[in-house]
This record gives structure tokens, sequence and C-alpha cells, in this order.
């Protein structure tokens, strides 16, 4: 059975575990070893993460299949009509059962109470992710290169669904 849950700082180690066992599938082709290891210190770290849930006010929740984690997502309020979607990663083990879509229903499901009228993400222009996003209703409404520092940038799509009421 899949349960998503929010998750806490006792979860930030259980997400890290998560990022480092799935990004090396989702992004070994697009990134250098090098880049791949560069970002996921940056925005994996036990200190990242924990300034991403206190300090920018990310909610995180966590998709658990028969109580083991293989999933998450996170996000914040931009402003009263924008949300952004930070993360939302599957597990390769059980990527093609839905728990994308039930990961991004869940997030809309919490957004809508509070009138936003758009859920935004960033997706890398080479990441199939995209066709996943847009089969979900989002559209790509920009390009943005991210300077992330070392020499190092994310090449992005940003994607938008319009939150009807």
């Amino acid at each position: 059975m899949i349960k998503i849950r929010f998750a806490g700082i006792e979860d930030l180690s259980t997400i890290e575990r998560l990022a480092r066992e799935i990004w090396p599938g989702t992004y070994g082709h697009i990134l250098s070893a090098e880049q791949l290891e560069y970002m996921l210190n940056l925005i994996y770290s036990p200190a990242s993460l924990q300034n991403q849930l206190q300090n920018q006010h990310q909610t995180f929740v966590i998709a658990e299949l028969d109580n083991e984690p293989i999933g998450f997502a996170s996000w914040s309020f931009i402003d009263d009509q924008v949300c952004k979607l930070h993360k939302l990663y599957v597990h390769q083990k059980t990527q093609g059962k839905g728990i994308g879509k039930m990961l991004v229903e869940f997030v809309i499901e919490q957004i809508k109470p509070q009138q936003v009228k758009t859920l935004r993400l960033n997706v890398n222009r080479y990441n199939q992710a995209r066709l996943f996003y847009e089969k979900l209703g989002f559209a790509v409404v920009a390009e943005e290169d991210i300077d992330i520092g070392n020499g190092y940038f994310m090449i992005d799509y940003i994607m938008e669904k319009p939150i009807g009421s």
C-alpha cells in the first residue's frame, strides 16, 4: 500500500539517502560524476535540508510503499499566487506505479486551500521527467540557467500548471 506522509527534521536523513540512491539513475547520463556529487552535497547535505525545512519554509513529504520510503517531494509558496515544487523523486525500482502522480496530486490538495493559481517547477532540459510533467498538465513557460557555483549550471525548463479552485 502506498502512503504519503509529511516529513519532519527526523526524516531528513531518509530524504538524503533516497536522493543519493535516485539521483545517479536520474542524472548520471546528463551530469558529470563530479557535478552530480557537488549538487547532492549542495542540496541534500543534512545542514542544507534542515535549512530548506526550517528557514526556506519548504514542506517535505515522503511516499512509502509497505512502510518503506520510496520517494519524496517538497514545495514552498513563492507568493499568494504561485507555489513552487522544489523536489519530486521516486525510486527507480518503483517508477511507473503512479507514485509520482500521487505526489503531485497530494501537493495540489495541500496548496489548493491557499487559493494558489499556479504550481511551478524546474526540470533539467535533458530530463525525460519533462514528459511526465506534461502528461500531468504542466507546460514549459521559460528556460533558466542557474549558476550553482563551482563552474556548474542547472540547465532547466520552468514549467507551470494552473491550479483550479
